[in-house]
């Protein structure tokens, strides 16, 4: 049975997770028709990289959704400070369930609910809460992640990781990054697709699938 989802949404806890961690499977998902939702809820300004202006990543995450075909409509740029999300968890949590009412999204993606990093963490924990209704896929941050359960692949074109590539390829101000880099983005795809026997994909966690 396949499944045609009609609206998906993205929890990044900073701008780029989500394009690092789906931005595949979100090139593929509006090719297919589907209206993608990117909810991005620190901007990161306490740690923008010496030299470059503090909002810059507004203006990149701007540019990286663009890149992958997300309206600028369905662009939600929240302001929490990064690494105090689990002091903020009762707001980060209403302002997901204001979004849910809003967009009664059916497909959800979020970062692995083993995420080491705090606000991740966070993230995870109440995305579970605000979309429990929903269909939750955890994307892959190998960063980040001690173990990660392949349990969903999303097969993945050329076309699609040249997209994932351009998008992330906004974000000068996150280049020095090891991950950011094309040859990393590539191997990981390919490893993904290695083991569905194609050429390239995305991996997830499924928490909750509604057929």
């Amino acid at each position: 049975m396949k499944k045609k989802f009609q609206r998906a949404l993205v929890l990044a806890p900073h701008t780029d997770d989500g394009e690092f961690g789906c931005g595949g499977t979100i090139a593929k998902l509006i090719e297919d028709g589907t209206e993608v939702f990117y909810m991005a809820f620190s901007t990161c300004e306490q740690s923008v990289p010496a030299g470059f202006p503090s909002d810059i990543l507004t203006t990149e995450v701007k540019a990286a959704t663009q890149q992958l075909g997300i309206s600028s409509q369905n662009l939600s740029i929240l302001d929490y400070e990064v690494r105090t999300f689990s002091s903020r968890r009762q707001d980060i949590l209403q302002d997901m369930i204001n979004f849910r009412k809003k967009i009664k999204p059916d497909l959800v993606f979020m970062p692995s609910l083993g995420d080491l990093h705090q606000d991740h963490k966070t993230i995870a924990d109440e995305g579970l809460r605000a979309y429990k209704f929903s269909t939750i896929f955890c994307y892959e941050m190998p960063w980040n992640n001690l173990v990660f359960n392949t349990s969903c692949f999303v097969e993945l074109t050329e076309d699609h990781i040249k997209t994932k590539i351009n998008s992330l390829s906004k974000y000068e101000s996150q280049g020095f990054r090891p991950y950011a880099s094309e040859n990393f983005i590539r191997a990981l795809a390919t490893t993904r697709g290695v083991q569905i026997s194609k050429q390239y994909a995305e991996s997830y966690e499924v928490i909750r699938i509604l057929l």
